[in-house]
Formats: C-alpha cells, sequence, structure tokens
C-alpha cells in the first residue's frame, strides 16, 4: 500500500458523481452500510439531474438547485467523502487503488465505475470556431443560454432527441432555428417513421427549418462560426451551433484496468464486472438483459438508477438482479413522448390513436405477435401498461389495440 492510502480506512470508493453513483450512495446507506464510502466526480457539482439540462433548464424553468439528485447536505449527513473536480486517471487492481489525476490515492475493499458517458465531437473542418456548442453539463447549457437571444439563428447538427428538444426550446425563445440531420428522419435511431414524420411536421409547424440526408462538411466563420458546410452547395447561417450527434461511454479507465469491455464495461445482472471487486453501473455498462434475451448497452436515467440499486446490494452482500424493461422519454413543447421497451426487429407497427388528427396517440411495435415496445406521445396509459405487458412477453391483437373503445387495462383478452 502506497503512502497516502496507509492511512486511509477501505470502504467503497465511487467513480463517477452521475445518477447512477449518487443512487448507489442512497442505497448503502438506506441498506445498512455504515463503512466509508468516497464519490471522486470530474465536475465541481454535487450529483445533477441531466435529462433536464435540455429540456426546464435550457428554458430557464427551473433553478440550478432543482437539478440536484439529493441535497447537497445529504452528502455530508450520509458521512461521505465528496471529492470534485478530481479526475480517475487509474485502477491499481493488484493494490486495490484508485489513482486520481492530481496524484491523490484512494484504497478500496469494492469500488463502482459509474463514469457515465460523453459527446460524440464532430470532426470537420472548422470544428474549433467559437460559438460551435454541445450539451452535456451545467457548463454546456449556461454556454447556450448566454446565446439566447430574440431573431439570433441557431443551427442543430443532429435531429435526436438533444437536438429536437434544443430546437423546441429555442423556438419558445423566439430564435430561428435550423436542424440538419444526416439519416433520412428525425430520431431515426429508436422510433417509427410515423413517429418520425409526426415530429417533423411539428417542429416545422412551429417554424424550425428541417433538412434531413445531409451531413455537415465544416463551419466557416472568422474565428467564430458563421455558417454551416454541407458540402453539397449547400450553407446555412449560424450565430451559434449546438451539436447533438451521440454520445460515447466512458470505457478508458476499465480498458486501462484490464477489465472485460465490448461496447460497453461487461457486467452481469448483479452489475459486477471480470473483477470480484469491481463493479459498474450507468451509461458506460454492457448488461444482460432477460426481457429481450441479448445484451444491451443504454442511455437513460432509468438504467442508471436500478444498475446503482443491484451494485451497491451486491457490494454488500446482496442479490438485487437488475432485469427491466428499459424506457425513456423526451419533452418538446407540449410534447411528451414516452418509449417503452426496444423496437429493433419489430415485425409489426399498430397505432392508437390519430396523429393527423391531434397531438395524442401511440405507436405498438409487435415482433410476431408479441409486444416488444411503444412510443406514447401524450398517452400515459398506454405508456403505462406497455411495460408491464412488454415484461409479461404478452401477444396481443392489433385490432384490439388499435380500439381506443377498450381501455388499456382491457387489452389483453
Amino acid at each position: 500500500m502506497s503512502g497516502e492510502s496507509a492511512g486511509r480506512a477501505r470502504g467503497i470508493v465511487i467513480v463517477g458523481a452521475g445518477q447512477a453513483g449518487a443512487q448507489a450512495v442512497a442505497s448503502l446507506r438506506s441498506g445498512g452500510y455504515e463503512g466509508p464510502i468516497t464519490m471522486i466526480g470530474d465536475e465541481t457539482y454535487a450529483p445533477y439531474q441531466r435529462p433536464p439540462l435540455s429540456k426546464k433548464f435550457l428554458a430557464g424553468e427551473i433553478s440550478f438547485d432543482r437539478l440536484y439528485i439529493k441535497p447537497v447536505e445529504f452528502y455530508a449527513q450520509a458521512n461521505v467523502e465528496l471529492v470534485f473536480d478530481t479526475r480517475a486517471a487509474a485502477i491499481n487492481r493488484a493494490d486495490k487503488e484508485v489513482l486520481t489525476g492530481n496524484g491523490r490515492i484512494f484504497p478500496y475493499s469494492k469500488l463502482l465505475i459509474a463514469t457515465g458517458s460523453r459527446v460524440r465531437e464532430i470532426n470537420v473542418p472548422g470544428f474549433d470556431l467559437d460559438g460551435i456548442h454541445y450539451l452535456r453539463s451545467i457548463a454546456d447549457v449556461q454556454g447556450i443560454q448566454s446565446k439566447f437571444r430574440e431573431g439570433a439563428r441557431l443551427v442543430v447538427v443532429g435531429g435526436g432527441y438533444i437536438g429536437l428538444e434544443v430546437a423546441a426550446v429555442a423556438k419558445k425563445h423566439g430564435l430561428h432555428v435550423t436542424v440538419l440531420e444526416t439519416a433520412d428522419r428525425v430520431m431515426a435511431r429508436v422510433v417509427d417513421p410515423i413517429v418520425s414524420h409526426f415530429y417533423e411536421s411539428v417542429h416545422r409547424a412551429e417554424g424550425v427549418i428541417i433538412e434531413t440526408g445531409v451531413t455537415v462538411s465544416g463551419f466557416e466563420g472568422n474565428g467564430r462560426v458563421e455558417k454551416v458546410d454541407c458540402g453539397d452547395g449547400r450553407l446555412y447561417d449560424a450565430d451559434f451551433v449546438v451539436v447533438g450527434i451521440g454520445i460515447i461511454p466512458n470505457t478508458e479507465l476499465a480498458v486501462d484496468s484490464g477489465l472485460h469491455v465490448e461496447n460497453g464495461i461487461v457486467v452481469d445482472e448483479f452489475a459486477r464486472t471480470s473483477d470480484p471487486d469491481i463493479y459498474a453501473a450507468g451509461d458506460c455498462t454492457n448488461h444482460p438483459n432477460g426481457v429481450y434475451g441479448h445484451r444491451l448497452r443504454l442511455e437513460s436515467v432509468h438504467n442508471a438508477i436500478e444498475q446503482g440499486k443491484s451494485a451497491a446490494a451486491a457490494m454488500t452482500g446482496g442479490a438485487l438482479e437488475y432485469n427491466q424493461v428499459p424506457w425513456f422519454w423526451s419533452d418538446q413543447y407540449d410534447l411528451k413522448l414516452q418509449i417503452a421497451g426496444l423496437s429493433s426487429g419489430y415485425t409489426q407497427a399498430v397505432v392508437r390513436g390519430d396523429p393527423e388528427a391531434g397531438r395524442s396517440f401511440a405507436v405498438f411495435y409487435l415482433k410476431d405477435g408479441m409486444l416488444i415496445a411503444v412510443d406514447a406521445i401524450n398517452r400515459a396509459p398506454e405508456f403505462m401498461m406497455s411495460r408491464l405487458l412488454i415484461a409479461q412477453k404478452a401477444k396481443l391483437d392489433p385490432a384490439r389495440l388499435r380500439d381506443e373503445s377498450i381501455a388499456m387495462k382491457q387489452i389483453v383478452q
């Protein structure tokens, strides 16, 4: 054991101060664990929620304090040592120590890696011009908000959740907004064309310009971005740009320490890695899912919370299996999109409600008659019931699903 770590009692060290790490702390203490807990995070804040960043926080509808997952006082009351603005640089598995970038050493009996993910950056000429933003942190949002003025020209690169949420907020603030998407429709990775086309029509009706099937080839400007070049002769004027083209799991710490990593840190259903004293939870993990019968890497709050619970139980000798239906959500204008399950591989899409007639409908995804996912737009009952039915691997009659006179609770014959 090294000199600095010699004076430290071994306990649980959590690398990552996000949703999974915060949940693990709460579960450890509520579960009766009384040993030392140290949380290491590379930001200056206590764990906070990220989903509101592109929604209500960006819109200025909620205050900074409401982002916190737990009040700051909670960690002191729970006797947690918080080490912020610090990067975990390496894991010494032989001596069971975490080494930080500023030379500190933290011994552990059990280690939880909850390093989350980071934005995927765009690598084209002009990528480093001033005025090009990403959205992943509080500081990112503050930088974007500083550009919000009526009439400003915003170009959003990427038509996924983040890009469209930013577009909706910016439009409500009076900005001119253009969304550029490489795929032939928005949110193509996660929803059916029916839902994509509905959201495209809503955004266009609000005045957002949406261009699909276009690829950004560069940014132009004299020190700061002024135009976005799509390489096909099309140039888009921009006072600033927000890039939302996906995220990358932060697995480097695990890779460098020799843990099994394959599209995320490979864990079992109890959040255990290939090292019996190291666990992982959240966006950075690849875990088995019994509902779908294969491994998944998920980017969601629900995943982080539930894996954090499983990790806390396992680190203290318990066994809380993580095996649930994934779910996600997106808020745009007055629309709440709630997704339960994963639609990949579906053989039939069944629509309940009329996307053309209103702003409330659901699309059910069936695979050989079995419900595997739902996209519910302002349809909470369809979302809630579908989570149960997907877990049950229920086979459903498409005609009954379409029939709105049949309540969701009576859908199963």
